[in-house]
């Protein structure tokens, strides 16, 4: 058996492995020499849970598991029908259950232009850091996770923010949590930040020391939930946040410095508030210029492109009959099972494509690639054993917490009325730069809720999720702030 890695699934997954197979060889096959390792798990809830990563040797994993062999090795070809690998170090690698876990990929929005960067992994965290230290007006595009924990950590430098929709965090709130959450991103930081209570990515100097032959174009692994923790993310200026939000746009054309003087066209200031509309032409010179679908101009010293990723098949692909989804992932079963005999998937790669729980859906999140490995190792080990499994129950509710501009973020359930169509409402409670609550009610019944701030409603939130409980009768007394509703689901 092996498994072929890119981001956390393998750790988890090789382990349980190992455990269960212990004169059985694991072979965990991974482009880079460091692994992600989950560390101080814990279970909040019945679904939601904590853990932070951490980068470690690889060496790390073959010391606690003695059948567990790493090889660094990038994979040149799957031949799925002799059930075997070959590698670019030309090694061949015969296996009897194989795991695809090699994640995702970003998506940049220009190849080769050297002021585009993608963050993905921990050399493009640290070249952009670096960048950013000579900045005086970056450009963000994008309205994703990543870009989110940018324009809030980034200072002593402009920030051009632009994005497709409306509102800001579309993937994760709706307008007026956007809203709740904007008020944060143009105040004043505070000078000390609250305790972080959860993931933890940290660089490693010694990754550097050790020679990684990783690029931002093909091996990497994944950054850590918090990746930003411990990276100096301070442009040239003494300011704290300086932020313009374009909505509604995407990129039209990027422009080098010569080929923008050419062009005779003019760009624009940096607006000085929020609200004034007034154009001012730019006087200074960038090494690049922007230009949006709005038919604005922005020069700057560089644009980060954080506008999604995509599932990382292209290395498995030649000569394997795979089935895909509409998202380019590999499809998988309720057993984490692909198209082809022994062959499965978790993570990023993959496309759930079983019947999902009315209150689940996919999403290429840390919390789920995790449960998907740990759940591929069952389903592998089962079949090994020709046992039977259940599914999962973390598959039963989707359930994620996060951090966004120094606020604690719960998502549960269909949390913005995914697939519900029309038929559903919400119940809101808001109080300004404290929490934001909202729920998603059909029928009666609870289906998802975005909390944002320290609400302690979590757990019950999730409870009367799955039990999906008739709540008609309690009416806006839910969310009334002066009623304890742990005692009344007690």
């Amino acid at each position: 058996m092996f498994l072929v890695p890119r981001k956390l699934e393998p750790q988890a997954h090789g382990g349980r492995l190992a455990i269960q197979f212990p004169s059985e060889d694991i072979l965990l096959i991974t482009a880079a020499p460091v692994i992600k390792a989950v560390t101080n798990f814990k279970q909040v809830s019945k679904v939601l849970e904590k853990f932070d990563v951490e980068e470690q040797p690889s060496t790390m994993l073959e010391n606690r598991f003695p059948n567990i062999k790493v090889i660094e090795s990038g994979v040149k070809q799957l031949k799925s029908e002799e059930h075997c690998i070959l590698t670019e170090d030309g090694s061949q690698h015969v296996y009897k259950k194989l795991c695809l876990c090699a994640g995702a990929k970003p998506k940049l929005i220009c190849k080769g232009n050297p002021y585009v960067l993608g963050i993905r992994d921990t050399d493009s965290a640290q070249e952009f850091q670096k960048q950013l230290t000579k900045a005086k007006r970056i450009m963000i595009i994008g309205n994703g996770g990543i870009a989110l924990e940018l324009v809030y950590e980034i200072e002593g430098c402009e920030v051009i923010w632009a994005i497709k929709d409306k509102a800001i965090g579309n993937t994760f709130f709706d307008a007026g949590a956007a809203e709740f959450l904007t008020s944060k991103l143009i105040a004043e930081k505070p000078e000390a930040e609250i305790a972080q209570k959860r993931t933890r990515y940290t660089t490693e100097g010694k990754k550097k020391e050790a020679g990684t032959k990783a690029n931002a174009d093909n091996i990497g692994s994944a950054l850590g939930p918090d990746w930003h923790e411990g990276l100096n993310l301070k442009g040239t200026k003494e300011f704290s946040h300086k932020i313009h939000i374009e909505t509604m746009c995407e990129v039209k054309k990027i422009y080098l410095q010569k080929e923008f003087r050419i062009s005779k066209k003019k760009s624009l200031t940096f607006p000085r508030d929020h609200h004034n509309q007034s154009v001012t032409a730019d006087t200074e010179i960038w090494p690049v210029y922007v230009e949006l679908t709005n038919e604005k101009i922005y020069g700057c010293d560089f644009i980060v492109s954080a506008t999604g990723v995509t599932p990382n098949i292209e290395p498995f692909l030649c000569g394997n009959n795979f089935d895909l989804g509409e998202d380019g992932g590999l499809k998988v079963d309720d057993h984490m099972h692909t198209s082809l005999p022994d062959i499965y998937a978790a993570g990023d790669i993959c496309t759930a494509s079983w019947q999902p729980s009315p209150v689940w859906q996919q999403m290429r999140l840390w919390t789920q690639a995790r449960q998907m490995g740990w759940y591929a190792a069952k389903c592998m080990a089962a079949a090994s054993l020709g046992d039977s499994i259940d599914m999962d129950f973390s598959f039963e509710l989707f359930a994620h917490v996060t951090k966004f501009f120094n606020y604690k973020v719960v998502l549960l359930g269909k949390y913005n009325a995914q697939s519900l169509g029309s038929d559903h409402e919400l119940m809101l409670r808001c109080t300004k730069g404290q929490e934001y609550v909202k729920v998603v009610m059909q029928n009666g019944r609870m289906m998802g809720a975005v909390l944002i701030g320290e609400t302690d409603l979590e757990e019950t939130f999730e409870n009367l999720i799955l039990n999906q409980m008739n709540l008609s009768s309690y009416g806006e007394d839910l969310l009334d702030p002066n009623i304890d509703i742990e005692d009344y689901f007690d």
